[in-house]
């Protein structure tokens, strides 16, 4: 982890670059589909939605949370994903429904600076490296 200060305009730069953002998605999705079947299953995609952290609070503290609850909240995420209902998730779907979510949170954030600790290998943390080498180029 690391901390790293990004806006609403690095985000958007990034998934805007469709080469950079798409080298981002495929990678990512290759190294979540474990038996290299082209598909996410719930099971190779719970990983990632783990990796989002959604029941954090207070300064990187966990909440102790009920599992039922838990399980229903990564099952309802995964269908987010699934956009023709098949039970798994493939390249596109996961990548327009990451390039959503990227977008709300920039929407979300909006044009002033924050201060985040981001996950090494995070689509967040490849678009503030992406910011940075644009910056330095």
């Amino acid at each position: 982890m690391s901390v790293e200060v990004l806006d609403s305009a690095t985000i958007v730069s990034f998934v805007e670059d469709e080469e950079a953002f798409n080298v981002s998605i495929r990678n990512r999705f290759a190294h979540l589909d474990s038996n290299h079947d082209g598909l996410l299953s719930y099971a190779e995609l719970l990983k990632e939605l783990q990796s989002l952290r959604v029941f954090e609070t207070h300064f990187g503290i966990d909440v102790k949370t009920d599992p039922n609850e838990l399980a229903h909240v990564y099952r309802s995420m995964f269908v987010q994903f699934d956009h023709d209902s098949n039970g798994t998730v493939d390249l596109e779907e996961f990548k327009s429904e990451t390039k959503r979510m990227m977008l709300a949170m920039a929407n979300g954030m909006g044009f002033l600076p924050v201060q985040m600790v981001l996950e090494e290998d995070s689509f967040l943390k490849i678009a503030v490296e992406h910011e940075s080498a644009k910056l330095a180029a």
